[in-house]
Parts: structure tokens; C-alpha cells; sequence
């Protein structure tokens, strides 16, 4: 089935197409996810360090839902099928970010795909059983259910301890950072979107949603430094989609963000993309690691904007760093290991996210395993990540 496409306005970035089938207050205390003991405190020999891992857009498109009341028997909704092939790499991680790219609606529908979503709140709890301590949830889909759609996420979430940045019930809340815990370092994790597909911020309410702007963001991030984080991730919503390499805007803003203030280093320490529904390079930037593009981690059938079935829109790659605690007294935490780990979500039926590795070796012969495997690789290195340490983890 063919969507119409709905008219939308970009900050100069052509948006979402469709999908067919399957100055900061202090910030609060940190989530310790409680996975070992180490992440709640330093131990009497330092800190030890941690992996991050962070994947792409969730998108429930209305075959992604129903696969979900199949797997729940028809009776409510359950996405933790779809994830169990890629929850070992997830609750593998110390600390592990997701990007919400929807809102949920209220418990018992109705619950709608593209074009205006509205997703079932089955999938917080979903997520966090995966192994998910963090989502982001700045989209350009964050108003489609305007300020209650988001109170209605945010308290999903809230309900299964799942944290969230990126949008904001309250002026308080949008304020602060996820602040999290982990490998007894401190993570701030901000986020951001190029836009709301034309949709105006409420009038009352203009922070409810973080759109892009150069200086904010980097006044967050030092804000979040100041508040105590050791390490600051910054996911961002940006980029054009279907295309393969980064757009000038994307370019631009990570470089400026990767630029050290008044000579010292960049407050910054990681920057997520998401948005473009394939897979973008990785690069290293003034010593930060930017991931232009994760790719939809979980997606129904998606269509381009000349109407053709794409299966890139159902790639992307898992990120995974590997943080050291500083060498020295006022030095700081490094990237030690960078890693990105190919999956797909494979239609089906049923429809499920897998490790494209792991699927790929069980089933050698699959062309479309192995034509993914390679696309995916080609386009996380094309700007020249391999040379800066990066590699296929497993």
C-alpha cells in the first residue's frame, strides 16, 4: 500500500517520506541502571571505564503495531519479540541510548503509522527490557499528538525507568539533561531536531521540543559539564533523508560543535545522528566521534519519495564506545574503542530486528544479508573512520 506524502517545512532539509508495511537548572541526580556495581561509584582504585552503545530510529509504522498484537496473541502489544535478536548487544552495554522517534498514545489505542504517528506505550516497556537505560525523543514527529502526545511518552517511560532528553513536559524538564550513570563516570545526554514537520511549537509551551541551534546546544552541553557530567552525548535529529553522505548542514554544525571553546577542548564528547532512515558514515572530528546517520533501527516496508521500496530504510548500525577514565587529575575520559555493529530489520514475516552478522553467517547463502552487510560497511567508513580507529565490532 502506497502513502500520500503530506506536505512539511525544513530548516533547508527535505523531510520524513513515507513507510508502507511491516543556561540549565542543576541537573537531577543520575540513573544508576544498577547492571553491576561499579556503575554506581568509583571504586577504591578509580573509576573503571564503559561501553556505549546507541541505535537508530524506533518508527512503529501501522505493520510494525500489528506485529506486536500478533506476537502478544492479539491480545494488547508486545515489541520485545521484534528486539530479542539484538538484545544481547544492547543489555551488553554499560549505558545504552535509544531514539524514540514517536509518541505514544494513550493505553487501548487508537494508534496510528505514517503519516501522523501515534504508537502504542507497550513499546517503553519494550525498550527497557531490551536493555535500553536511555531514549531520546526529539523527532520531527514529536507534535504529532501535540503537548499530550509527549506527556503521554514521557510518562511511559517514567513508569518503567526508562530516561529521556530531547523533549519536555514542563520548563524545568526541558531544561536539564538525562543525566546517567555509568562505569562510575557521569554521562549527560542532550538532544535535539532540525524541526516538527511544519508543526509550530504551542504557543505556551515553546520548550517543548529541542530544535537545532548552534549555541544553545553548546551553552547545554558546557551547562552540563559544569553540573558534574564527565562525558556528554548529544543526539541529533538531522540530515536528508534516503541520502547516503552527510548534508552540508550536518557537516557544518558537527564541526562547530566539535571545536574547543577559548582553545580548550570541545565540551562535547559524542554526537548521534538520526533522521536520514539509512545508514551514514561515522567520522572523527577535532578528536569527537560523530555518527552522521544510525539508520532506522526498527521500521516497517519503507517507500522513497519517487515511490520505490528501499530496503535501506530498514539498515542501520548499533555505535558502540568504549570510554577509558582519564589518564590523570583533570584530564578527560576518552574514547578507548570505537565499534559500529551492522543490523536490519528484516520484514519477515514475522518482523524482526537482527544482528546482520550473526544472520549472515547462520544463513551464508541470503544476498540481501550479504548486499547489507557490504552497504552498511562501505558507508560507515566513506569518510575515512577506519584510519581514526573505528571498526566492525561483533
Amino acid at each position: 500500500m502506497r502513502l500520500p506524502r503530506r506536505p512539511v517545512i525544513a530548516m533547508a532539509v527535505p523531510l520524513l517520506l513515507a513507510a508502507a508495511g511491516c543556561g540549565s537548572p542543576a541537573s537531577p541526580p543520575p540513573v544508576d541502571d544498577g547492571r553491576s556495581p561499579a556503575t554506581s561509584a568509583a571504586s577504591s582504585a578509580g573509576p573503571r571505564g564503559f561501553t556505549l552503545v546507541a541505535s537508530g530510529d524506533v518508527l512503529p509504522h501501522a505493520s510494525i503495531i500489528r506485529q506486536a498484537q500478533a506476537d502478544a496473541g492479539g491480545s494488547g502489544y508486545d515489541f520485545g519479540q521484534m528486539f530479542a535478536g539484538v538484545k544481547p548487544l544492547i543489555s551488553g552495554a554499560d549505558l545504552a541510548i535509544c531514539h524514540m522517534e514517536t509518541v505514544y498514545g494513550a493505553d487501548g489505542g487508537p494508534f496510528t503509522g505514517y503519516p501522523t504517528f501515534k504508537s502504542p506505550p507497550q513499546v517503553a516497556r519494550a525498550l527497557k527490557d531490551t536493555g535500553y537505560t536511555a531514549c531520546d525523543t526529539a523527532s520531527n514527529h514529536t507534535l504529532d499528538d501535540g503537548a499530550a502526545g509527549i506527556r503521554r511518552t514521557l510518562d511511559a517511560m517514567d513508569a518503567v525507568g526508562l530516561a529521556h532528553t530531547g523533549s519536555a513536559r514542563d520548563e524545568a524538564e526541558a531544561g536539564r539533561p538525562a543525566l546517567l550513570r555509568a562505569g562510575g563516570a557521569a554521562v549527560a545526554h542532550l538532544a535535539y531536531t532540525y524541526g516538527t514537520n511544519g508543526i509550530p511549537l504551542p504557543s505556551d509551551q515553546p520548550w517543548a521540543v529541542n530544535l537545532i541551534d548552534r549555541d544553545r546546544i553548546l551553552a547545554d552541553a558546557r551547562a552540563a559539564r559544569a553540573a558534574g557530567a564527565d562525558v556528554v552525548a548529544v543526539s541529533l535529529h538531522w540530515g536528508t533523508e534516503w541520502q547516503d553522505a552527510p548534508n552540508e548542514q550536518q557537516l557544518t554544525l558537527a564541526r562547530e560543535l566539535s571545536e574547543g571553546q577559548a582553545g580548550g577542548a570541545s565540551d562535547i564528547d559524542l554526537i548521534l545522528g538520526t533522521h536520514a532512515h539509512i545508514p551514514q558514515a561515522y567520522e572523527k572530528i577535532n578528536g569527537t566521534w560523530t555518527v552522521y546517520g544510525l539508520g532506522d533501527q526498527l521500521a516497517g516496508q519503507m517507500v522513497t519519495y519517487d515511490g520505490a521500496d528501499d530496503p535501506r530504510g530498514n539498515w542501520s548500525s548499533i555505535a558502540r564506545f568504549t570510554f577509558a577514565p582519564p589518564a590523570a587529575p583533570g584530564q578527560r575520559w576518552t574514547v578507548a574503542k570505537a565499534e559500529f555493529l551492522p543490523q536490519v530489520t528484516d520484514l519477515g514475516p514475522p518482523c524482526r530486528v537482527i544482528d546482520l552478522q550473526e544472520a549472515a553467517r547462520r544463513e551464508p547463502g541470503r544476498a540481501d544479508y550479504a548486499r547489507a552487510l557490504e552497504h552498511i560497511r562501505t558507508v560507515v567508513l566513506s569518510r575515512g573512520a577506519a584510519e581514526a580507529g573505528l571498526t566492525m565490532g561483533s
